[in-house]
């Protein structure tokens, strides 16, 4: 069966910069911060200090994953001008996401260069208290102006923006704001990260966010779902996949992609259980399966 993995990372040069200050890489796959944590981000095998496209490639190959969308994310740094160069580079394998900090001057003047000169059809927004914007600078709206200014700039360029908000408990989690984002930009493509990171004691509040999120324009990848309910070694994630089963049932199979957030989630586990385990006896058809692995990832990212 094809697949797309639709939320991949990888990073030339590791930068990160989040609540834990800057990131360095420490060799041997590990990644050092300001704050002093240090700890593992590459699993053996994907690279000592980076994980680079041809290495990708490979391992891709090795698990019958045709293409991959890649995107930009704190733990790693920004990579735009990498990712650029393999969006040309590698067009039929890779769709790679651009990124801005909004807080930056001229954040708006480089996010029209990404999509209007370069070629950039995807924006990846890592807003999560955890991690990403929220924990770097103050929270925000997350459909408040400065924000909303960026979603109708993306949508002039008919793009997609991906959003991860964190955790339920978080302030950047906001779902209600995607809703008005996506009432407001009927033409913008929206993606949510890791089905809005599924938790047993949200699980009212995150069939409500679903139900509310039921909007044309809305999809979800399930990227990080199995380390989210469950944590590592557990393949082939019963867990994960009764809650992608009840998304699927809430709004139907069209909405949801398959992905692995590798390196970092594979670090728990490997790419190759991450890349099978919906295709165990979790109960879901050969179309689902299709649709989950590849279909949806087609229409959202690489469409012409």
């Amino acid at each position: 069966m094809k697949k797309i993995d639709a939320h991949l990372h990888l990073a030339k040069v590791i930068a990160g910069y989040c609540a834990r200050g800057e990131s360095r890489a420490a060799g041997d796959g590990k990644v050092s911060w300001a704050n002093g944590d240090t700890y593992q981000l590459l699993p053996e095998g994907f690279g000592e200090d980076s994980f680079t496209a041809e290495r990708a490639l490979e391992i891709m190959d090795a698990n019958d994953v045709e293409k991959a969308v890649l995107m930009q994310g704190s733990l790693y740094g920004f990579q735009n001008n990498y990712y650029k160069e393999l969006l040309k580079k590698y067009p039929d394998r890779f769709c790679p996401a651009c990124t801005v900090d909004p807080f930056m001057r001229r954040h708006m003047e480089i996010l029209e260069g990404f999509l209007a000169k370069d070629g950039f059809t995807t924006v990846k927004f890592e807003v999560s208290t955890g991690g990403g914007l929220m924990g770097a600078n103050d929270p925000f709206v997350i459909d408040g102006p400065r924000f909303m200014e960026i979603c109708k700039m993306i949508e002039k360029y008919h793009g997609t923006i991906v959003l991860d908000i964190g955790d339920p408990d978080m302030d950047s989690h906001q779902s209600m704001g995607i809703m008005r984002i996506a009432d407001k930009c009927p033409d913008l493509q929206i993606v949510c990260c890791h089905l809005l990171a599924p938790h047993e004691q949200y699980h009212k509040e995150w069939r409500a966010e679903l139900t509310m999120l039921d909007r044309p324009n809305v999809w979800f990848d399930i990227s990080s779902v199995p380390k989210i309910v469950e944590g590592p070694q557990k393949y082939p994630y019963n867990e994960a996949s009764k809650w992608i089963r009840e998304a699927i049932d809430i709004l139907g199979v069209d909405r949801f992609m398959w992905g692995t957030d590798a390196p970092y989630a594979a670090t728990e586990d490997n790419y190759e259980n991450l890349t099978t385990y919906l295709a165990q006896d979790h109960g879901f058809t050969e179309d689902e399966l299709e649709h989950l692995y590849y279909k949806n990832a087609e229409r959202v990212y690489f469409r012409k």
